[in-house]
């Protein structure tokens, strides 16, 4: 075990002196933090536009259910037609004009309003013209009918169906919600963690084997033991430039922050009020939100995030290593590639195709043992409510599948290592699996 050590320090530490990855690890959060940065302040740029809007109504009522907004100002146009008012739009003095006709019939105003400018408008400014249009139109339908619209509105109702399970818990959408968040971002990180630090592992072997370096360390290491050593050793190092974009992203976000004057507490506070006007005047649904939020299973999340991420992450990493160790560049690990990221593939897309559907069903109880896909499938799965001695199995299979598959690996490595000059097959590692 010593020389197992030895290696792990060895690795970590090539690892965390390596240019690329010291650059890296301080260059991503600046371009983290710069794109947000960068997308916010073309958002405030974008919504302190106001859009001058003239309305030519030619049935002489509809233009007064138009009201400004912070980004629309609505101006009408009498007297004039329509002609003319749509040379304000060329000359650029407005930035669109809409035309509201005369028709014989309210139903035909459904369709007869046209809005004209320069460039496609937003989707937001259409939809607050046939919203204003709409309103008028559906009140003077119900008028013309005898029916008292202001009535009509008082009967209606909305209905929020309450949920609780057999044993007596409370849920709510919100926890639907709030469990495919953490899942979702769960899963996907192990992902991405697989795919970027996988590749980090494949790289190495590779560099050292055609450096020949390796022929020197494999005559007094076991090449499991200089297998595990390097999984364990670039893990570590990947661990350490997660933290550190973790605390960078922090310092840099609140440093932004105080340069640029954006107030977290103040911004919370007005999507908070946000959510207050869009619930009716009521902030039922943030406390919805609130709830569903504390009633998580955290600790087992953690728990399990944790046990699921290395597991999952050193399951991929032997494969990974396996691969570099078969073949003398890159170029050649393509057609090994996709036997491994088929299973990462798969599981996002039972994850959030068939978890956040069914989360008990067979097909997400089924991929949630299978090894290759349970790191993903399982930590979508757990915000829902699995037990515990499912997620124990889980996890158990896994990293006795890992250590089975150290052993496959290392005869792989054993045998690739040492191999030049010849681009290897399946045919190839099979035989090797048998020396």
């Amino acid at each position: 075990m010593n020389h197992l050590s030895l290696i792990i320090k060895r690795e970590y530490i090539n690892k965390v002196r390596n240019k690329s990855f010291i650059i890296m690890t301080f260059l991503s959060p600046l371009i983290f933090v710069g794109i947000f940065a960068l997308v916010g302040y073309l958002s405030s740029i974008n919504n302190d536009n106001i859009r001058d809007i003239s309305i030519v109504d030619q049935t002489g009522v509809l233009a007064n259910n138009f009201k400004d907004t912070a980004t629309e100002k609505y101006t009408v146009l009498n007297n004039i037609s329509i002609d003319e008012a749509k040379l304000l739009g060329v000359d650029g003095s407005v930035y669109g004009v809409l035309h509201i006709p005369k028709t014989a019939t309210l139903e035909e105003l459904s369709t007869a309003t046209t809005f004209y400018s320069k460039e496609s408008p937003s989707l937001s400014i259409i939809r607050d013209i046939e919203n204003s249009i709409a309103s008028h139109v559906n009140t003077a339908i119900l008028k013309q009918a005898n029916i008292d619209a202001d009535k009509i509105k008082a009967l209606r109702i909305s209905v929020d169906t309450k949920q609780e399970t057999f044993e007596g818990k409370k849920t709510s959408k919100a926890d639907a919600i709030a469990k495919l968040i953490f899942g979702g971002a769960a899963g996907y990180l192990l992902f991405m963690f697989i795919i970027i630090y996988g590749n980090m592992i494949m790289r190495s072997v590779i560099e050292e084997k055609t450096s020949r370096i390796i022929e020197i360390i494999i005559s007094s290491v076991k090449p499991i033991k200089l297998l595990l050593g390097k999984i364990i050793g670039t893990s570590l190092a990947g661990v350490t430039q997660f933290i550190a974009w973790v605390i960078l992203i922090s310092i840099l976000t609140s440093v932004v922050s105080v340069v640029f004057g954006i107030d977290p507490g103040a911004a919370q506070s007005q999507q908070q009020e946000m959510i207050t006007q869009a619930s009716g005047g009521s902030s039922s649904l943030f406390l919805e939100a609130y709830r569903a939020y504390e009633g998580l299973p955290l600790t087992n999340l953690v728990i399990m995030f944790l046990l699921f991420f290395v597991g999952g992450y050193l399951l991929y990493a032997s494969l990974y290593a396996a691969i570099g160790a078969a073949v003398d560049n890159e170029t050649d690990t393509q057609q090994f590639m996709i036997p491994v990221i088929m299973p990462l593939i798969l599981s996002i897309y039972v994850g959030f195709f068939t978890v956040i559907e069914n989360p008990h069903g067979m097909v997400s109880q089924v991929f949630s043992y299978i090894p290759f896909t349970s790191p993903v499938v399982m930590l979508m799965r757990i915000p829902f409510g699995v037990p515990i001695w499912q997620q124990v199995l889980s996890v158990t299979i896994l990293f006795v599948t890992f250590i089975g598959m150290v052993f496959f690996a290392a005869k792989i490595y054993r045998v690739g290592i040492l191999m030049y000059g010849k681009k290897p097959t399946y045919k190839d590692l099979i035989k090797w699996l048998k020396y």
